[in-house]
């Protein structure tokens, strides 16, 4: 698998946490893949289940893509994700490592767009 492969599949993977889709986001994991996030469950098959309950309470959720990188069995992507439509919404950056063609382990960390900022440049 190539880094652009890599790169579209954790894109993928994203997009079908965010529409809800669990069976084709658990169809690219390994079996024992891992998440980090503090606020879920351990065990990949919990923060797939959770995403699929936010997608169908948010359905308006949308994430727009700002930067992918890949460098070996990693792929980092940063978007800007909002909750629902005009909402200053979050920045995200999900850090996936791959086992073969597989997500292995996942973190992800976010940061809420302020309203104000002394920052002229911006989150994105």
């Amino acid at each position: 698998m190539t880094p652009d492969d890599r790169k579209a599949r954790a894109l993928a993977f994203l997009r079908l946490l965010r529409t809800g889709d669990r069976d084709g986001a658990a169809r690219l994991v390994t079996p024992d893949a891992r998440h980090h996030n503090a606020y879920f469950a351990a065990g990949m098959s919990a923060l797939i289940d959770a995403a699929a309950r936010a997608a169908r309470q948010a359905p308006d959720r949308s994430a727009d893509v700002r930067l992918v990188v890949g460098d070996g069995d990693h792929v980092v992507v940063h978007s800007h994700v909002r909750h629902r439509p005009g909402d200053l919404g979050v920045s995200v950056v999900h850090l996936f490592r791959f086992d073969g063609d597989r997500i292995a382990e996942l973190w992800d960390v976010g940061q809420a767009v302020p309203a104000e900022s002394p920052n002229v440049d911006g989150m994105f």
